[in-house]
């Protein structure tokens, strides 16, 4: 394992973390989006996050392989498949005959508690971080 891999796994965390925030803000900025540029309701979104490597992979690479760099990579960004919404609203313009509007996949709840999930990990990557530096730092010192 390299000096520098464990700020390396942390940052690839924060990467995910923030990437993650963005799509559950713009998640919750459209929620009330009845009609986007296709003429549908937004669709709810959702970041896929991948492991890089692991424990297997770093082992196999500390005893004589080729090292792997470990952490996340931001596969992709997918619409969630739930069905939209129908909630009678008959003075709404985007309402259908019988008053009913399709309203996007967004629950804000579902959305507040996973940006506070998210914010939480992105804490705990800056924790990493910080305790990396701290032991790299200490680690010269006693070079010293």
């Amino acid at each position: 394992m390299g000096f520098y891999d464990a700020i390396d796994i942390a940052a690839s965390g924060l990467t995910a973390q923030r990437l993650r925030m963005d799509v559950t803000a713009e998640n919750l900025a459209n929620a009330q989006t009845t009609k986007t540029a296709s003429g549908q309701p937004y669709q709810r979104q959702e970041v896929v996050v991948q492991q890089v490597g692991g424990f297997g992979a770093t082992l196999q690479g500390a005893i004589g392989g080729t090292p792997v760099p470990g952490g996340v990579v931001v596969t992709g960004i997918v619409n969630d498949p739930t069905p939209d919404k129908l909630v009678y609203d008959p003075g709404n313009p985007d309402a259908n005959a019988q008053g009913y509007v399709r309203m996007p996949n967004v629950n804000p709840v579902t959305e507040m508690v996973d940006l506070v999930d998210e914010s939480r990990s992105y804490e705990a990557d800056v924790t990493a971080m910080q305790t990396a530096k701290q032991m790299y730092s200490k680690t010269l010192d006693l070079l010293k």
